[in-house]
């Protein structure tokens, strides 16, 4: 949160705590931080969260799942069980691995620079030779089954 935020947030706090409507609280933040000042909706919001007994002026934290580092140990783990494993789906590596499908995704595509060929996992640099060689094996299995 930058000072100017916190500072407004604090003033918001204070003016609530004399009586100041949360509409006279608007036109005296926008009057003295000009551009600067918070939106009519959030500082309407904080005169709510204050009314309703908050004391902290620090915004709680969110609940939406943690990001996870896409570090070498996560990415060689997902290296290894796509290695293991060819015809494995983002979401088991993702129940596997406890991270989400859309980390899964990007390590795949961004770091490991893989695509799905006839439900494989396959480098993405394999020349165009190679490329039509592993089709016809997914087709000859395919006719085969």
């Amino acid at each position: 949160m930058d000072s100017s935020r916190s500072a407004q947030i604090a003033v918001i706090q204070f003016l609530r705590a004399e009586g100041e409507h949360a509409s006279q609280i608007y036109r005296r933040l926008k009057d003295v931080y000009g551009e600067q000042y918070l939106g009519q909706c959030s500082i309407f919001r904080w005169c709510q969260r204050y009314e309703e007994g908050r004391v902290n002026i620090k915004d709680l934290p969110h609940t939406r799942q943690a990001n996870v580092d896409t570090n070498s140990a996560t990415i060689s783990a997902v290296d290894e069980l796509i290695r293991q494993n060819r015809r494995i789906t983002t979401r088991e590596i993702a129940v596997e691995l406890s991270i989400s499908k859309r980390t899964v995704h990007h390590i795949i595509h961004k770091k490991l620079r893989c695509d799905k060929v006839c439900a494989q996992w396959v480098p993405k640099h394999l020349s165009e030779n190679q490329k039509t060689a592993r089709m016809g094996v997914c087709l000859a299995q395919e006719f085969l089954h």
